[in-house]
């Protein structure tokens, strides 16, 4: 409301928006407050009405509804932006909880424009306390509404609001506003050096093994961070792995932090296949990224079949996979191991089954001892998950 009247004094030319989460006994009487403000002082207001459903933590999903509500009004209406009621007190907390967390952030605290949805983001109220604005709606007779979730001390921002910020002096605050900017700048300085040897979400496993543990840790920020959010307790799993392994494969939200060639960098994981083929005429016209038909050669990408293997599967592997070779039963995986295939090239990685779904071909380890011969019908060449 301090924001909104702010606003209005300045003259600036505004629309006014407002979520109605139904969650709370006065949200019905603040929106209609709201409402009634706006059509005084002849401001649009626009208010989302929607029942709202969510899981998990309500008040991510509510700020998730918030922001995409946002950034749709911004899109429909031509708006330039939007200007949220954040305040010194919410920057402080917000610094607080991620001290607490052990967050690598993107920023320490809040900062004070920002891209959301695509949409950019303002809070122009940093510099003022709660209370400062507070006072300043009730000098001049404008209603404000307490949110009575905020009273709960289950949640870890109303916790530290009620024990920490609220007991603060003006001193003390500025003492945390300085300890802010200080981290800030540090972050910044190390996320531009550490940039530099980033290309592509590539980066070089020599290099990185040589980094300070943050610059190896801000690394991994700036790759990750915008498939997952990662604690820095998780990000020290990772870069144990990243320093200790000379081979990995670590599933990150929907794809991977994968090593190859000496570098480490994010891939989109392989995803199961399976291709069947009731002829050779079908099988010549097989197409797939991680595999390729050819004419048989002898060796271990080839194998003989007859009408009776018909329909044949070429696929990706699969976990218990075997083959029988004329020195026993081999498990595919144990080749992986022997062959030393890269992790990241595994799940990928083809194999050919008869009409039976036994696996006849392994390329790279060769055919089953019953479809072998010096003249082999076709040869399977199996291709870099990421080339």
């Amino acid at each position: 409301m301090a924001l909104l009247s702010m606003c209005i004094e300045e003259g600036r030319e505004i629309a006014c928006a407002h979520v109605n989460y139904h969650h709370r006994p006065q949200a019905e009487e603040e929106a209609e407050y709201i409402r009634s403000f706006c059509k005084e002082h002849g401001i649009v207001c626009h208010v989302e009405e929607e029942p709202f459903v969510w899981e998990g933590n309500f008040e991510a999903a509510a700020r998730e509804k918030r922001y995409a509500f946002f950034a749709r009004l911004v899109q429909e209406y031509g708006y330039t932006g939007v200007l949220t009621g954040h305040q010194k007190d919410d920057l402080i907390e917000t610094f607080l909880m991620q001290e607490e967390k052990g967050l690598i952030p993107d920023w320490y605290g809040l900062k004070e424009e920002r891209m959301i949805h695509g949409v950019m983001v303002c809070r122009p109220l940093l510099g003022y306390t709660k209370q400062e604005l507070e006072d300043y709606c009730r000098t001049r007779g404008i209603r404000t509404f307490y949110d009575e979730t905020n009273g709960d001390p289950s949640l870890t921002r109303n916790r530290i609001r009620m024990e920490t910020v609220e007991g603060m002096s003006p001193f003390e605050k500025d003492m945390v506003l300085r300890e802010i900017r200080q981290k800030n700048a540090v972050l910044q300085e190390r996320r531009c050096r550490v940039k530099a040897g980033i290309r592509n979400g590539n980066v070089s496993l020599a290099d990185y093994r040589n980094w300070k543990e943050e610059d190896r840790l801000t690394a991994l920020y700036e790759v990750l961070s915008d498939t997952v959010n990662y604690s820095r307790k998780g990000l020290l799993e990772i870069d144990r792995i990243l320093c200790r392994k000379p081979d990995f494969r670590i599933p990150v939200g929907a794809n991977e932090l994968v090593q190859k060639d000496g570098l480490f960098f994010m891939a989109e994981p392989a995803r199961p296949y399976a291709f069947t083929a009731a002829s050779l005429e079908q099988l010549a016209a097989l197409a797939c990224p991680y595999f390729r038909i050819e004419k048989g050669v002898p060796g271990v990408n080839a194998v003989t079949v007859t009408e009776a293997d018909f329909p044949l599967t070429i696929r990706s592997v699969q976990s218990g996979d075997k083959i029988r070779m004329r020195f026993g039963t081999k498990p595919v995986h144990r080749f992986f191991i022997d062959r030393h295939i890269p992790l990241f090239e595994r799940p990928s990685w083809p194999v050919v089954a008869n009409a039976k779904g036994t696996v006849i071909l392994v390329p790279g380890l060769g055919c089953d001892c019953g479809h072998y011969s010096k003249s082999p019908t076709f040869s399977v060449i199996q291709l870099s998950s990421y080339e």
